[in-house]
């Protein structure tokens, strides 16, 4: 059977994103690139560390094949947290808040926050509490959430950083997210086949 359009597409996109030099490098058969070099002025140079990407390497499919084999989700599971004091006093004076923004956001996707609690893997009162701002989402419930109700990548960003938490290309996760929030990959089926592929197992989707 032919491999999807869109898990080549994946592929391209994680090689071309990902950035976690350390892990990269690591792979066996990676070939290290020339990083210092002879400037036109003479000086010695230093090229940008992109340049260690896996879309620049000539055994980019092989190296790619060895990463996935050795991936293991291994990121945070819990799906909230409870907010601190210092935030319970301050969160009734900010501008803004996950909570105060949440219904502004969904409303964008045609969404509310009940329709969305639905299509998450959440307990209702613990998702209730998430959303009058009584607790606090993890990084798995903010991106779970983006995807359920085909989240704008903008609209997703500036969820995350509401709740302290930013986007971050050395993340599988977060750069296969990226992936699908750009393309708009919400179909089901599409979208597991494209976690599953990067072994994305611990965010709250209700399925």
């Amino acid at each position: 059977m032919e491999r999807p359009d869109y898990l080549n597409a994946l592929d391209d996109y994680f090689c071309a994103r990902y950035s976690d030099y350390v892990k990269i490098s690591a792979i066996e058969g990676f070939e290290m690139p020339e990083i210092l070099f002879i400037a036109k002025d003479g000086n010695v140079a230093r090229r940008d560390s992109s340049c260690m990407r896996l879309n620049l390497q000539p055994k980019r499919e092989e190296l790619l094949a060895k990463f996935k084999a050795g991936l293991v989700d291994t990121d945070f599971t819990f799906s909230f947290s409870f907010r601190p004091l210092k935030n319970k006093l301050c969160d009734p004076f900010r501008k803004e808040t996950f909570a105060k923004c949440l219904s502004a956001v969904l409303a964008h996707c045609n969404e509310t926050a009940a329709s969305a609690g639905e299509k998450l893997a959440i307990e209702p009162r613990f998702w209730q509490g998430i959303a009058k701002g009584k607790l606090y989402p993890q990084k798995s419930t903010v991106l779970a959430l983006a995807l359920v109700t085909h989240m704008q990548t903008a609209d997703m960003l500036h969820l995350l950083t509401l709740c302290g938490f930013s986007f971050e290309p050395t993340n599988v996760r977060d750069v296969v997210i990226e992936y699908l929030l750009v393309q708009k990959i919400f179909n089901p089926e599409m979208r597991d086949a494209c976690l599953k592929e990067y072994r994305i197992e611990n965010l709250p989707i209700r399925r």
